[in-house]
């Protein structure tokens, strides 16, 4: 156990003498933090390369004023930057907000990173290559990790493809990419473009 983990259950132990004994939400939520930090640290293996960023910013195209997503019936999210939908306060981006370019890198490199240990969580220590990695981040970035208690497929974490690239089923799970092209049940040009270019990154030897 690390000493943040440790320091955490502590305090919220000493802040709930005699309080009833289920927990709030903000108290599951700072363990979950503390020990997602955990186990990051064990499996912080891949980074993301040029590679696998040129691919998300040949899709997430830079844009300095946010902007509804166009193909959600709602517009949500509301999106800025290199497809960054949160801002730096933690909160959803507002729509019409205007950044500049290094508010745009500053939150593409704070995501890439959260993708990166999210990725490197999932693999769970089995095997990728940097290609496969690039490509996984990548995948993540625009459908989400899904990393929660439920089996719903929501994004990358229970996924068909995952499940095919954590056996070793590496064909497979480059076929999975291809599922993935709709959003509020419609097929988009440019999420068929996206899995397609996925892929095929996921299957490239060089």
């Amino acid at each position: 156990m690390s000493a943040a983990l440790f320091e955490t259950i502590k305090s919220i132990i000493a802040a709930r003498i005699g309080k009833p004994a289920k927990l709030t939400q903000a108290e599951v939520d700072a363990v979950n933090r503390a020990l997602l930090g955990d186990v990051a640290k064990a499996y912080a293996g891949l980074k993301v390369s040029q590679r696998g960023i040129d691919l998300i910013h040949s899709f997430e195209q830079l844009r300095l004023t946010a902007y509804p997503d166009p193909g959600s019936r709602n517009g949500l999210p509301v999106t800025n930057g290199w497809g960054t939908t949160v801002d730096e306060d933690g909160k959803p981006i507002k729509l019409g907000a205007v950044w500049d370019k290094a508010k745009a890198d500053r939150l593409f490199a704070r995501d890439i990173a959260k993708f990166e240990t999210g990725v490197n969580l999932l693999l769970a220590g089995r095997p990728a290559t940097q290609n496969q990695f690039d490509a996984l981040v990548s995948f993540a970035y625009n459908v989400g990790l899904d990393i929660d208690a439920d089996s719903a497929a929501e994004g990358l974490g229970d996924s068909t493809l995952l499940k095919h690239h954590l056996a070793g089923n590496y064909a497979g799970a480059q076929r999975a990419f291809h599922a993935w092209n709709k959003n509020d049940g419609k097929v988009l040009n440019g999420l068929v473009r996206r899995r397609e270019a996925e892929a095929n990154l996921y299957g490239a030897v060089t």
